[in-house]
């Protein structure tokens, strides 16, 4: 990876934990990173079960599987980069909220949602 580092995917309760990230999700990450142009700061990657409990994420999520990252952004300008160079790199399943912006690309879900917090 160009722009980032495998523990800053790991589960807070669990160290190294970055590595159960799919490589798929990781280069989508990468290449969208690049086309932004912008710094990404990952504020979720990786979760085992027990912190996806404790953060309220849904029973099944991709985070849990390694196939999702959330990105901290708290303004438009960032938001729209973001979003735009998240779509042309290929993420299929963009989740918009007011401080962040979930990226996932997770092949057992339905592709080519967008949807809000």
């Amino acid at each position: 990876m160009k722009y980032f580092k495998l523990y800053e995917f790991d589960s807070p309760d669990q160290p190294g934990s970055g590595k159960n990230m799919q490589a798929s999700t990781l280069d989508l990450l990468d290449q969208c990173r690049e086309v932004a142009g912008i710094p990404f700061i990952i504020t979720s990657g990786h979760r085992t079960a027990s912190h996806n409990q404790k953060v309220g994420g849904t029973e099944n999520s991709s985070h849990l599987r390694g196939y999702a990252v959330d990105v901290e952004c708290n303004n438009s300008k960032d938001r729209y980069k973001i979003v735009q160079s998240a779509l042309s790199v290929g993420f299929n399943r963009i989740g918009i909220s007011g401080s962040f912006i979930h990226l996932d690309n997770d092949p057992a879900k339905t592709p080519n949602v967008i949807w809000t917090y």
